[in-house]
């Protein structure tokens, strides 16, 4: 039996804070000193579910990679704390062998806080294989896990052009049509980083149209700030151009 108030934890699925927001420190020391890799690895072996999660949280912040066979199977953990836990740490311990694991449970796993970690994970695994699984988990799961896919999908930067190509259109369409605001400007940021990747071809423009038009029309003011931030991070010239002039209208 797992405390309710621990259960309380994952109830609120649609919150949209970062996926490390309720992976506290064990202790008050363990910010300095940390957990023993050698003591967390036999816990994860641990036949209580506390003990499991404890030691999946240790690893959010200890790289060791003889933790990465460990964690890949408390991903599938009848508990939802430890598969938690187990997607950060994971996350903390990017491997390419967790990717197809990560996919797997993201495809199947009903609870968003899990989801939401995993979606982080894959993003830091900087794998091609995330690429489709990303792109559906933004454009079809709960609020959190999308806006969480849709900064891991800036992630593709680091895998090489074709993912980057292939990651452009579902942040466009997620940076046009989400309902949530914080989705929109994840995209809009997202997009801001991979155009940084690109030759100026038709994919780039594109891009740089969808956020000149966020900039200029959506209502939400953080988005229209994202937008403006990644056209002058990327520094494309119709960008700079119509930010100058709206600015110098009085648009904003």
């Amino acid at each position: 039996m797992y405390d309710e108030d621990d259960l309380s934890l994952l109830d609120a699925e649609e919150e949209l804070e970062s996926p490390l927001d309720k992976i506290e420190p064990l202790t008050a020391e363990s910010v300095v000193v940390k957990p023993d890799p050698q003591v967390m690895l036999a816990l994860l072996e641990n036949p209580q579910p506390k003990q499991r999660m404890l030691a999946a949280r240790a690893f959010c912040d200890i790289e060791d990679a003889r933790a990465i066979p460990h964690l890949i199977r408390l991903l599938t953990d009848t508990c939802p704390l430890v598969r938690v836990s187990a997607a950060y740490a994971v996350g903390r311990n990017p491997s390419s062998e967790a990717v197809i694991p990560l996919i797997a449970q993201l495809n199947s796993d009903w609870n968003g806080y899990v989801r939401k970690g995993i979606v982080w994970a894959l993003g830091n695994c900087r794998d091609r294989r995330s690429l489709a699984p990303l792109a559906d988990a933004l454009r079809t799961d709960i609020s959190a896990v999308r806006l969480w896919s849709a900064s891991a999908l800036a992630q593709m930067a680091g895998v090489g052009y074709e993912a980057v190509i292939g990651a452009i259109p579902p942040l466009i369409e997620a940076l046009v049509q989400d309902p949530v605001a914080a989705v929109r400007s994840n995209s809009a940021w997202a997009i801001g980083q991979l155009c940084r990747e690109l030759p100026s071809n038709v994919v780039y423009a594109t891009a740089i149209d969808a956020l000149i038009q966020a900039f200029a029309e959506d209502q939400d003011l953080g988005v229209r700030e994202d937008s403006k931030a990644s056209l002058l991070g990327v520094g494309d010239p119709r960008g700079l151009q119509l930010i100058e002039t709206l600015e110098q209208e009085g648009w904003f």
